[in-house]
């Protein structure tokens, strides 16, 4: 709801601006109906998710429901918890001082309630800013329910001389603070069961219970977690009373197409550097890339449970751009190509980001990265080239020239140090070389040139 804020300062210039309140849920609500109705951006940033999260996540918040998102690592999970801020007002009144933004209509806290009652319309507010109404906790096995509903505070009861059975000696955790906004717990699986139990109140009843005080604070919050699937973590699982309390869950993915993963790797590598050294990357160099990460996703080396974060092409591309930036520095060039040879610069980036099944661990982790790039490799060259090996042929003419030129025991000595003029001339010493590029990829010439 639209009004002038900065003219808004106390509760009696609420009441004669027409404002009105209404929950969260139903405020996330009115926000998409009138996005979608406007044809509005939802989610920018997040890609591949058009047709199959994105309608998901929408269906549950017209439905008003807490979510779940459920999927491996690297997959946006928290990028999306985080956008959901979108579809909350601009900003809310709240009870100025207020430790759980409490709304001046409906206070909920003891101060909010003493502070109303004492001041009337003249009570002071502020307007909270829809970033400041969303908060998330990565659950370790070290978090408490202190930590996330509260609990009683001797040190405040002794200092402002209360009894601890006074209502104001309550120290609230990071949820009952977060009220009339969204709340996110990561990885859940990883908390604790009892700390889970904690929860169930609040996703059913909507209400807290905080040690023995016999006061419940029905919260206004949106709840939503994510997590890996629970059967393969060997860290915990989720408990079935809080899954069941758990409106929609919503399975995500890992990129379905090559494109979509160049997209998503465009959008968050650092490629474009603050050097005065302009590096190409040809879009074949781009396609193996992500070839690499479809091919780990298959590999038998690999876990498939553990799955193969979106992240590992991200930091292989930055590590491939990273490996021509040097040689350029090296050699005093303006201007340069990423390499194939550059691909094996991206093996840090690989070995951190694989969980090895028994193969993989005898095999080395530098060894199944580089069996990765390999295949990788193989698969884009053949979408772009005749396979050599075709069946019912003994060669492909496409290469006759090029094994006639080695069968006269002509070599070629490269090496990732030479500069771009030097490679491309050992290159193009080789007989039909060029020809077949100019023919299958004049891209590939481009990347030697």
């Amino acid at each position: 709801m639209s009004v002038h804020t900065e003219s808004i300062k106390t509760l009696g210039d609420l009441k004669k601006s027409g404002w009105k309140p209404r929950s969260v849920k139903d405020e996330m609500r009115s926000n998409l109906m009138r996005m979608l109705k406007n044809g509005e951006p939802m989610f920018s940033g997040i890609l591949g998710y058009e047709k199959t999260v994105v309608p998901q996540l929408q269906n549950a918040i017209l439905a008003r429901h807490d979510i779940i998102l459920l999927g491996l690592r690297g997959q946006a999970k928290t990028r999306i918890l985080r956008s959901l801020v979108q579809f909350l007002d601009e900003y809310i009144p709240v009870i100025e001082g207020s430790e759980i933004s409490d709304d001046p209509f409906e206070p909920l806290s003891r101060f909010g309630k003493d502070t109303v009652t004492a001041k009337g319309d003249d009570t002071p507010i502020l307007w909270l800013d829809r970033n400041q109404r969303y908060a998330e906790k990565l659950a370790t096995p070290d978090t408490t329910v202190a930590d996330l509903i509260g609990d009683i505070d001797p040190i405040k009861a002794a200092t402002r001389k209360m009894a601890l059975s006074d209502e104001k000696v309550i120290n609230y955790g990071v949820i009952p603070r977060t009220n009339r906004g969204i709340f996110a717990i990561n990885e859940l699986p990883d908390l604790q069961p009892r700390i889970q139990v904690s929860l169930l109140n609040i996703m059913q009843e909507r209400d807290i219970q905080i040690r023995g005080f016999n006061v419940r604070i029905p919260l206004d919050i949106m709840m939503v977690f994510s997590a890996n699937p629970e059967d393969y973590t060997n860290r915990g699982n989720i408990i079935t009373p809080l899954k069941d309390r758990i409106d929609s869950q919503i399975i995500t993915h890992y990129p379905k197409s090559i494109d979509i993963g160049i997209a998503i790797t465009e959008q968050e590598a650092w490629t474009r550097r603050d050097s005065d050294i302009e590096i190409g990357i040809p879009d074949f160099m781009k396609q193996i890339v992500q070839q690499i990460a479809f091919e780990a996703r298959e590999s038998e080396y690999i876990d498939e449970k553990s799955g193969v974060s979106a992240r590992l092409t991200i930091t292989a591309m930055e590590q491939m751009v990273s490996g021509a930036e040097r040689r350029a520095i090296m050699n005093g060039d303006r201007k340069t190509v990423v390499r194939i040879s550059d691909l094996y610069h991206g093996v840090p980036a690989l070995t951190g980001k694989m969980e090895l099944v028994y193969e993989g661990e005898q095999e080395g982790a530098v060894n199944v990265a580089k069996h990765l790039i390999g295949k990788a490799l193989s698969a884009i060259f053949l979408k772009m080239f005749p396979d050599p090996l075709q069946k019912g042929k003994s060669k492909n003419p496409a290469y006759s020239g090029i094994l006639e030129w080695f069968a006269k025991g002509n070599k070629v000595e490269i090496s990732d140090a030479l500069n771009d003029k030097a490679y491309a001339a050992v290159l193009s010493a080789v007989d039909g070389l060029d020809k077949l590029a100019e023919t299958h990829g004049a891209d590939v010439l481009l990347s030697v040139v």
